[in-house]
């Protein structure tokens, strides 16, 4: 969800000291416990159904054999369903639960997917024992989902009373719509982006000992055939960070830590809900796997312990949270003791580069895209912009000799991308010297970096980028798929570009287009951004197989 969200608050974000003004468009439950909004459908026998809407007293809804009620709750929501049931006609009375965020795959043998094949099993409450309350494990907290199916499978009758969701998500804000930062404008969209925006940011917030979907990462792939009747077992119960809240990629899935989310997150949270908690439980999280050669982690755990991973990108994300938390908190006592997490950080990606002057990237994992290695303009563009902000860090401490010898660095990248990468026929960078493909997001970062030369060079590519658009947003070349990808991640950074080259239109436009489609399309929750989908707006996103997963 984070990862590849792009979430826009920092561009608008203002601190307000006063109750909330704007409260009714923040998204976020007023209570814990969350009732069903609406009903979508039902199916078989069922009456009473919609007696369990809006905190219902004295509800009955009857299912009778192979019935189902599909609640839709409005907007993605997160938690532990309890079902409280009256009389049952059968002591083997059994109850199935299925979750999913999109209409799509609303389905009442199965939940929406987190690993690389197939869908979710459902969960099962036997309910059969008597009157009461029954309600799923701690390990089934759902991160996140706009639908529930509650289906009765048996031959025989089930009085509901009641169905309710303990809401989990941001556990330590003890009031969800109390937010520290507002906004607000004369355009209705842009206010319901920023606010879907925050309240993305609050539902990946999370519980850490509730972490980690991907419990069959590198035993189910994406090459697999997983078909109904056959399903995916699910669970989250890895803790991720120490600490009592977590900033994680995704509600559902994956629910880990990824420096790269963060990077996104940080500025976002800071101007809403204020919860820096979560960022620096996950930071430190990623800071503690830092080996001795200075490299950091591609993600948290347990992700990278399975996968051995590294990334040369998501390196440098880990060193920009740092200079990100210090920004945002002030907080010099920290950013003292993490200095040499830093400084060794930083050293061990100078260490690559060659005599060009330039990074030469030795590894292709990134945020899914393809054609990572050698002189890439992305991760030249990320190391430009890490060493200024380094510079900076390194000014404060009174660091001298560091600050001295990135500022040497600094000049070398900037004029070899200009002179190796810069493709004045396009206005545009290229991926490398030995493609002639232009990537959205090593030419975003080349604004953003402030790697290009001039101000006519930025609005020259600011034009170039927005000339890409098509009706569902600004595509990413560099992920592959046909029609093209859109990765709204990327796209964050293509919004500060055009604000940074002066071309402020572009990406209000841009927002409005790409972030007023995942949040208004009907098959969206209407409440919180997405990972990626197509140019034709078709919700697949080249880097999965299994489309439900995302």
């Amino acid at each position: 969800m984070l990862h590849g969200l792009a979430l826009t608050l920092f561009l608008f974000g203002q601190l307000a000291s006063a109750a909330a003004p704007y409260s009714e468009y923040i998204l976020a439950p007023s209570s814990r416990t969350v009732y069903p909004a609406s009903v979508y459908r039902v199916n078989g026998t069922v009456s009473g159904a919609q007696s369990l809407v809006d905190s219902p007293s004295n509800a009955t809804a009857i299912l009778g054999g192979n019935s189902t009620i599909t609640f839709d709750y409005g907007k993605n929501i997160a938690g532990i369903v309890s079902v409280t049931v009256g009389a049952s006609s059968s002591p083997d009375a059994v109850l199935a639960l299925t979750f999913t965020e999109s209409s799509v795959w609303i389905n009442g043998k199965a939940s929406d997917g987190t690993a690389d094949a197939g869908l979710d099993t459902p969960l099962y409450l036997s309910v059969g024992a008597g009157p009461g309350t029954y309600t799923v494990g701690d390990e089934f907290e759902r991160g996140g989902f706009r639908y529930l199916n509650v289906v009765s499978n048996s031959t025989g009758t089930v009085e509901v009373k009641s169905v309710v969701v303990d809401y989990r998500a941001a556990p330590t804000q003890e009031d969800l719509t109390a937010y520290t930062g507002y906004f607000h404008s004369n355009d209705e969209l842009l206010n319901r982006i920023w606010y879907a925006g925050a309240y993305t940011c609050q539902i990946c917030s999370i519980d850490p000992t509730h972490g980690d979907t991907l419990v069959w990462l590198r035993v189910i792939n994406s090459t697999q055939v997983i078909e109904l009747p056959e399903t995916v077992g699910w669970w989250s119960n890895y803790t991720i960070t120490g600490g009592k809240t977590a900033l994680v990629d995704g509600a559902k899935r994956d629910r880990l830590v990824w420096p790269g989310d963060l990077v996104v997150a940080a500025p976002s949270i800071f101007v809403s809900t204020g919860d820096m908690d979560s960022i620096r439980n996950a930071l430190d999280s990623l800071l503690s796997l830092q080996n001795s050669s200075g490299a950091l982690p591609y993600a948290g755990s347990p992700f990278i312990q399975v996968t051995k991973l590294y990334s040369f990108t998501y390196h440098l994300h880990n060193l920009l949270d740092i200079a990100l938390y210090y920004e945002y908190t002030n907080d010099l006592t920290y950013l003292q003791s993490v200095w040499s997490n830093f400084t060794l950080g930083l050293s061990f990606t100078l260490s690559y580069v060659d005599e060009t002057g330039l990074l030469d990237v030795a590894t292709d994992s990134d945020w899914l895209r393809i054609g990572m290695g050698g002189h890439n303009i992305e991760a030249n563009a990320i190391l430009y912009y890490t060493l200024n902000k380094g510079i900076g860090l390194a000014n404060i401490l009174n660091d001298t000799g560091s600050g001295s010898n990135w500022t040497s660095y600094a000049s070398g990248i900037k004029s070899a991308a200009n002179d190796l990468l810069w493709d004045n026929s396009s206005s545009l960078y290229r991926d490398n010297e030995t493609t002639t493909l232009h990537p959205q997001d090593g030419n975003a970062w080349a604004i953003v970096a402030n790697l290009t030369l001039s101000a006519s060079q930025s609005l020259a590519v600011s034009n170039a980028l927005k000339s890409r658009w098509g009706p569902y947003g600004a595509p990413a070349p560099e992920a592959g798929g046909f029609p093209e990808t859109v990765s709204p991640f990327i796209g964050y950074f293509e919004l500060m570009a055009h604000y940074m080259a002066g071309n402020a239109s572009a990406s209000h436009e841009l927002m409005r287009t790409e972030w007023g489609f995942m949040l208004d399309d009907p098959r969206m929750t209407n409440s919180t951004f997405i990972e990626g989908y197509s140019a034709d707006g078709s919700l697949h996103y080249a880097p999965y197989t299994n489309d439900a997963r995302h």
